[in-house]
């Protein structure tokens, strides 16, 4: 076997890795040029290894021994492109022929947005954070949205912070090393005289919410934006800061063929995570009342999660659909492939199972003699699938 990184180690870093890792992105260090790179073989041999589990990158947890294995914008690495990076990080690193090095990839810094410039963005209002801030949570009032004259079908909605930060913070209180201050957003809109569309949730590290296409959601001319739910964060220095929300549409005259159901599994009331203690599990159902097909899987779970799996159940039947790791650090959103997304029968029982680590292994909990309910905060607990 023969790993030279222009030949083997450049195109996976090219696909998985330089979103964010590259002069102006938001990783600690770029990974473009084999000079970026060859000081950090080892520690990228490392991180790539993990695979699933707490401190892995790419950031993606998705287990691939078990469920469904077809997701959309999947930066995940396969079995093969790990051992190549571990094989090169072991011996010597070579370089190898600069014929073979894959053009670079250029980025347009003036766009700004991973999906690309949307047709329409609404701005939340500014909120200062002060450096030694406690833990906030709150509402906005209410935005117009602005440049709506019509009723849009919306394919994508893209949540971006902006914010003054020049640089990234100490250890002591970062998050995604100190670069944001908005750790959560839950959101709706709404048009005079009807019901609330509810939209994806925000949280830090989050990727982008492509809709099923065959059911866009609905936001009305005339809508304003409201929000009663907003957790700001102190990164340790003072901080200016808003979200964009970016909405690409699909075109005028499209109808969605399926109406959304809006499930989510969820179990608050019976939290009680014991200290120092792990693989602690916990349990929540519901049953579906009519035909549907799942196209996102998203675990939410708080500091002690380390791991969650979404069963199907249909009579005497038991299907694993989905197990994932968990990094509160990274929280994802797992869209199913088109033509993977699972299609259950009315009556199917949903059953997701938690499994948090409240131990000194985990590096995100502060304390682990600590016992832990339910609440808003990230040493409290929550446990979902959004």
């Amino acid at each position: 076997m023969e790993v030279t990184f222009t030949k083997d180690i450049a195109p996976i870093l090219q696909r998985s890795c330089q979103q964010c890792h590259r002069p102006g992105g938001v990783a600690p260090m770029p990974l473009v040029s084999y000079a970026d790179v060859q000081p950090h073989a080892l520690r990228i041999m490392r991180r790539t290894g993990i695979r699933d589990r707490q401190g892995t990158m790419p950031p993606w947890y998705i287990e691939k021994d078990v469920g469904i294995q077809h997701y959309k914008d999947d930066p995940s690495l396969s079995d093969e492109e790990v051992a190549a990076i571990a094989w090169w990080a072991r011996n010597g690193t070579p370089e190898g022929d600069a014929a073979d090095m894959p053009p670079a990839l250029v980025f347009d810094e003036a766009v700004g947005w991973r999906l690309g410039e949307p047709d329409l963005i609404v701005s939340t209002p500014e909120m200062l954070v002060k450096g030694d801030a406690p833990d906030w949570w709150g509402g906005i009032e209410s935005v117009e949205i602005p440049g709506l004259t019509e009723d849009r079908y919306v394919a994508s909605v893209e949540i971006r912070e902006i914010n003054n930060v020049k640089e990234q913070g100490g250890r002591d209180r970062e998050t995604v090393g100190g670069l944001y201050v908005f750790h959560h957003l839950l959101f709706s809109t709404r048009a005079p005289g009807q019901r609330p569309t509810t939209w994806p949730v925000h949280e830090v590290g989050r990727n982008p919410d492509i809709f099923d296409k065959d059911s866009g959601r609905l936001l009305r001319a005339g809508s304003t934006l409201e929000s009663n739910s907003i957790h700001l964060h102190s990164n340790g220095q003072d901080t200016r800061g808003h979200l964009e929300i970016g909405f690409k549409f699909h075109p005028v005259g499209y109808a969605p063929k399926y109406r959304e159901a809006p499930y989510i599994v969820a179990n608050g009331a019976d939290i009680d995570i014991r200290p120092e203690e792990k693989d602690q599990e916990l349990h929540a159902y519901t049953v579906l009342q009519q035909h549907t097909k799942i196209v996102t899987f998203e675990p939410h779970l708080h500091a002690p999660g380390d791991r969650m799996c979404l069963e199907a159940i249909w009579g005497f039947n038991v299907e694993t659909l989905v197990c994932s790791g968990y990094d509160h650090n990274w929280v994802r959103g797992y869209a199913f492939a088109d033509n993977y997304q699972p299609l259950l029968p009315k009556g199917t029982i949903l059953h997701i199972t938690g499994f948090m680590d409240n131990t000194a292994a985990n590096r995100n909990i502060p304390d682990p003699r600590n016992w832990q309910g339910a609440g808003n905060r990230s040493v409290a607990n929550m446990f979902i699938d959004l």
